[in-house]
């Protein structure tokens, strides 16, 4: 049995089991990433779309995921690459693609608009492994990296990446503690922390879903923003709609209207905030 650090569960993973995210497994008594270098997902993506609206606009960045999560969430955009039976398919169909080739590709579609590499899709700090080591390589090629990340991870897991990342969006996605431990099985403080220090080291957007009646309020809205506004960087905040999936399909969508209100909200605070 061998302890994980990634995260703050710290799982104590028996030999040949996985931890909670699904993609870190317990070998010879050591804890390693088995989804090093398993895709599930390959695209070329406008940067928009991570969603970045202040870093390289009008750009396509190679977009690349794995599996696992160490959320639960139940609005899962993802779930068959995160924590669904579907994603443990996808886990055995997981194609290895090494940093080098990745980085190769990413080179190799420059021509297409590609600036470098995006670790995106399922939560790509469950493998933060093979980001390090991929990201170092897009940064010799002279290209830059982009994070999509739901922000649970320990910061010494930030710091071994944070050399080779340019920018992060990166999910905040309420502001109550409740919230984070009830429906997701998160913990909002480590969150937290995770983006201050993201903050300090690279460019960040942040994003926060709206799920009606979880954390559509505007104090909490008011309560978030304020927070985002005492950050360096006037960072961005994407306010974004909620639509029925997984296992939230007996919710109404968010309204357009209670969306574009908690949007002048956060506008009280900070100067960059988009809604989709």
């Amino acid at each position: 049995m061998a302890r994980c650090e990634v995260c703050f569960r710290h799982c104590e993973i028996k030999e040949g089991e996985r931890g909670f995210c699904g993609a870190r497994i317990c070998a010879g008594g050591v804890v390693r990433a088995e989804n090093y270098g398993r895709i599930t997902s390959l695209a070329l993506d406008p940067i928009e779309k991570k969603p970045l609206r202040r870093f390289h606009p009008g750009s396509m960045i190679l977009s690349a995921g794995s599996y696992g999560c160490n959320l639960r969430c139940p609005f899962c955009q993802n779930y068959q690459l995160s924590w669904s039976k579907e994603a443990e398919r996808f886990r055995d169909e997981a194609e290895y693609v090494a940093p080098e080739l990745l980085a190769e590709t990413a080179l190799r579609y420059r021509g297409r608009g590609n600036i470098g590499a995006a670790f995106t899709y399922n939560e790509p700090l469950v493998g933060y492994e093979f980001v390090r080591d991929t990201a170092r390589l897009i940064h010799k090629a002279g290209m830059v990296n982009v994070l999509v990340s739901n922000g649970t991870a320990e910061l010494p897991v930030l710091e071994e990446i944070l050399p080779y990342i340019d920018a992060m969006n990166i999910d905040l996605k309420g502001f109550t503690d409740a919230y984070y431990k009830d429906l997701l099985s998160g913990d909002r403080g480590a969150v937290m922390r995770f983006i201050e220090r993201a903050a300090q080291g690279c460019h960040v957007e942040l994003t926060t879903l709206i799920i009606p009646g979880e954390n559509d309020s505007e104090e909490e809205m008011r309560a978030l923003s304020g927070w985002v506004a005492e950050l360096p960087g006037n960072i961005p905040l994407h306010i974004t709609r909620f639509y029925p999936r997984f296992h939230m399909t007996d919710r109404e969508a968010t309204s357009v209207r209670l969306l574009r209100r908690l949007a002048e909200v956060a506008r009280e605070k900070l100067p960059y905030v988009y809604t989709v």
